[in-house]
């Protein structure tokens, strides 16, 4: 997953989640478990983020 947007001017709860998946600034990649949790936190900042590798294939 890499972070496509800023928090900046996004409701405190976005940036949280971001730092939550261990994401924070532009351009930042984390690989993370496929989990309904991840899935969730992933949903709720979709807008600023984008799946890249082999997730991004299925």
């Amino acid at each position: 997953m890499r972070q496509t947007g800023s928090p900046i001017r996004r409701e405190a709860s976005q940036g949280a989640t971001l730092k939550g998946l261990g994401l924070g600034k532009i351009g930042r990649e984390r690989e993370l478990e496929d989990t309904p949790a991840i899935r969730g936190m992933v949903r709720k900042v979709r807008h600023m983020v984008e799946i890249v590798g082999e997730e991004a294939a299925k």
